[in-house]
């Protein structure tokens, strides 16, 4: 029997529900150009700051990092989380109430398999990241995209959020600040959110990864910080994207002690725990200075005004909603090949030398639409549109 074969009649059906990822599509196809410029990658430039990796050389040498930690993680990294939840979330938290991950992928993942059951049903705004709406399909759940209000800065519409709802309907889930539209989600509309899964007992699922990184007076709110929601309230941050750690996979979850119990089961056949090295740098990274942290925001705010000043330039190829939050942007493509994302992005990075994201991995509403990340330098994002105008002629 051939292995294509073989591969198309053992393969699960929830696995070939999921489509392709348009973001390592695209990073596959930047191998074929060269010297392409790259808006595309999440992933910060800068590097771990150097505290951080001097903490992790000092536990490796004292030999603290080849064993495996409890699965919940190591015990003084929960005792730091406890702090910073409280500091910076306004969340009152136990040790017992957190679970360290394999970065925040790894704990929405443990949530949504703690949480859905097979035909569950799983509010998402539209756009979204796509992983979350992967993560629910794997659990057999189903995603029901709730459209944004792009002319509002992508702003939850929360009457919308309210008809979504059905007999089948479970959980919300979301990202803010949002990966891809940068768009912060008022706490207004959080707490009226939250109404609405105290009134139809669902439960709650956040991913607070871009938490740090708010402009123009936004401010993030942790929806987790209400007390009604505590034991409804799945809240999954990361220190990759804080502390430009991308690599080192470290995150955690806050929720009831009850439900960390049953997200155990989940996270101990995906991981054991999280690797012992990496729970190192993030003990490093919550309780050593955190000037960084301002340093990285300051210089993303530079970026998104340098990207939001070359996209007024290309005001007859794209309009957009300035970014109040991480370090994405999604501008809408005018161009007469934008109805189709994916190929408008195909052609920009093979005949254009520039790689982006197409939107249409981000929900119904996100195609003719393309996500631009300025987590780069002002050369890259500077020689990228450079490109883009002489392209577009």
């Amino acid at each position: 029997m051939r292995k294509d074969v073989l591969t198309k009649n053992i393969a699960s059906t929830r696995v070939k529900k999921i489509p392709a990822s348009s973001i390592h599509e695209m990073t596959r196809l930047s191998a074929q150009v060269p010297d392409p410029a790259f808006l595309s990658w999440a992933k910060p430039t800068s590097g771990t700051p150097e505290h951080i990796n001097r903490a992790v050389c000092e536990a490796v040498q004292r030999g603290l990092v080849s064993g495996y930690s409890p699965s919940a993680g190591l015990p003084e990294l929960r005792e730091a989380i406890v702090e910073k939840l409280k500091r910076d979330n306004n969340i009152d938290a136990d040790t017992s109430e957190l679970l360290v991950t394999v970065g925040a992928i790894e704990g929405l993942s443990a949530a949504v398999m703690a949480l859905i059951d097979p035909g569950d049903e799983v509010l998402l705004p539209s756009p979204n990241y796509s992983t979350h709406a992967q993560q629910v399909v794997l659990a057999s759940g189903t995603p029901i995209y709730v459209p944004t209000i792009e002319e509002e800065g992508f702003r939850l519409d929360i009457d919308a959020f309210r008809k979504a709802i059905t007999p089948k309907t479970k959980a919300i889930m979301y990202c803010t600040p949002s990966n891809p539209t940068g768009a912060v989600f008022d706490e207004k509309d959080l707490r009226s959110l939250a109404d609405i899964t105290l009134e139809n007992d669902l439960a709650v699922i956040t991913d607070e990864s871009y938490e740090y990184f708010t402009f123009d007076g936004a401010r993030h709110f942790s929806i987790g910080s209400i007390p009604e929601l505590k034991d409804r309230t799945i809240s999954c941050f990361t220190l990759t994207k804080t502390y430009a750690m991308t690599g080192w996979r470290i995150g955690y979850v806050h929720t009831s002690s009850d439900m960390i119990t049953q997200m155990q089961k989940a996270h101990i056949p995906f991981a054991i725990c999280a690797p012992v090295v990496s729970q190192y740098a993030a003990m490093a990274a919550l309780r050593g200075p955190q000037d960084c942290v301002s340093k990285f925001r300051a210089n993303y705010l530079s970026l998104r005004d340098l990207a939001c000043k070359r996209l007024d330039e290309l005001s007859s190829v794209f309009t957009y909603q300035k970014p109040r939050g991480s370090y994405c942007m999604f501008p809408k493509i005018l161009h007469k090949d934008g109805a189709d994302s994916k190929s408008f992005c195909k052609k920009l990075l093979l005949e254009g030398g520039v790689s982006t994201t197409p939107g249409t991995d981000f929900g119904p509403t996100a195609e003719g639409h393309l996500r631009i990340t300025f987590c780069c330098t002002e050369a890259e994002i500077n020689k990228a549109f450079d490109r883009m105008e002489k392209y577009f002629g």
